[in-house]
């Protein structure tokens, strides 16, 4: 049964796509392009801010409480462009007083004194893209930093006061042995993150890992790794989370918090994706923008020109069938350890939860799901064999 049909809430986060990299590494499956020049064309920042004005109409009443830089690599852009574009933001719209936001950093692109320039220009949380510390596995992996980088990005991070920052870690990389894998782990926790992600290397479909597979530990090697590397973890003071989320009290990601609860967000840049709930009627959007840079940038140019859709936007949009919502929203909510109260189901996605009742209690049967006070929470077994028990609340 749908209820009134999903809140409009005013609280937002932001995604910014920025699609440029020195190297496309083997196993990356991002919307990532190699970069042609010294650095990225300064005209994006113009494409970015166009973007959000065509999203504007969609985003009455509504406040921005995350921002995330992803990529790409962020960090290839110059301390003056995210000075710029969130200027120019914050004239289009409020943000929290405690807004959340935070770039991706890749320490191969950090030059001395950059960290202190992104602080000023309103970054407040860093994600640096380790993926791991050993020397010959991020020559395989086709990373353009050292294990030494790092650490020279860690300490320029703390000169700069932005000690809330996170650790990319990979694990079952190419003839990655165990105890390869857990001094990562250590040599991570050494270095005293905020919060940790900790996640298997998949191999991808259109990457060239995918096409040429390396040797990759077994699947019993690799649990091994994830068990013990979450032990080390949990005993450094680092929590799970969600699925390879980790983090100290007070850290968690608030940004991919809110996606794995089913918030709105809205995506801008090239190949962005967002999710926003509207009124009148009230429904829920999807929207994917160009993937391609130059296409992107040439159909921000030309919006102006009437390029753009009906309702204004650049790219595609649809919206999610009511009875394709509770996979959509299980496909996030389940991630977490803690699971989805009964009340936010209800809200994000405008449905009773006795219309999935049947799903529930055979998910409970079958040992993956497990009741809480105000809702319910994947079981040890269930967080173990997550696909399937996403799968079981497909329509």
């Amino acid at each position: 049964m749908i209820r009134d049909s999903p809140a409009v809430e005013s609280s937002l986060a932001l995604y910014v796509h920025m699609p440029w990299c020195v190297r496309k590494c083997p196993y990356c499956d991002f919307n990532s392009h190699q970069l042609k020049s010294a650095e990225p064309d300064g005209a994006y920042i113009d494409a970015l801010i166009r973007d959000f004005d065509l999203e504007s109409p969609r985003l009455a009443g509504r406040r921005i409480d995350t921002v995330f830089f992803g990529g790409g690599t962020p960090s290839l852009f110059q301390p003056e462009d995210f000075s710029r574009l969130l200027g120019e933001l914050r004239r289009r719209i409020a943000f929290a007083d405690d807004a959340e936001v935070t770039l991706e950093a890749n320490p191969g692109t950090i030059e001395r004194g950059r960290f202190s320039g992104y602080r000023d220009a309103g970054i407040n949380r860093v994600s640096l893209g380790a993926q791991t510390f050993a020397p010959r596995a991020l020559e395989t992996l086709g990373r353009i930093h050292t294990g030494e980088d790092t650490h020279r990005a860690v300490a320029e991070l703390r000169a700069a006061k932005l000690g809330n920052f996170n650790l990319d870690l990979m694990y079952a990389l190419p003839l990655q042995t165990l105890e390869e894998a857990l001094e990562d782990v250590r040599t991570a926790c050494a270095l005293e993150p905020a919060h940790i992600s900790y996640y298997q290397l998949t191999l991808e479909p259109g990457t060239v890992f995918h096409a040429r597979p390396p040797p990759l530990p077994d699947e019993d090697a690799a649990w091994l790794m994830q068990t013990a590397g979450q032990e080390l973890l949990a005993n450094a003071g680092y929590v799970q989370y969600e699925v390879s989320a980790y983090a100290r009290e007070g850290a968690r990601c608030r940004h991919n918090l809110n996606y794995w609860q089913f918030g709105d967000y809205l995506g801008i840049g090239a190949g962005a994706h967002g999710k926003l709930s509207l009124a009148r009627p009230q429904r829920i959007l999807r929207t994917t923008k160009p993937k391609q840079p130059r296409e992107y940038q040439e159909q921000m140019r030309e919006s102006s020109r009437g390029a753009a859709t009906a309702d204004g936007s650049i790219g595609e949009s649809s919206f999610i069938a009511p009875k394709d919502l509770p996979f959509e929203f299980m496909l996030n909510a389940l991630r977490l350890n803690e699971g989805f109260t009964v009340c936010n189901y209800q809200r994000r996605t405008g449905l009773e939860i006795a219309s999935i009742a049947d799903k529930l209690a055979a998910a409970e049967r079958r040992l993956l799901l497990t009741v809480r006070a105000d809702g319910w929470q994947p079981t040890e077994l269930g967080r173990r064999f997550l696909n399937d028990l996403q799968a079981s609340f497909l329509s």
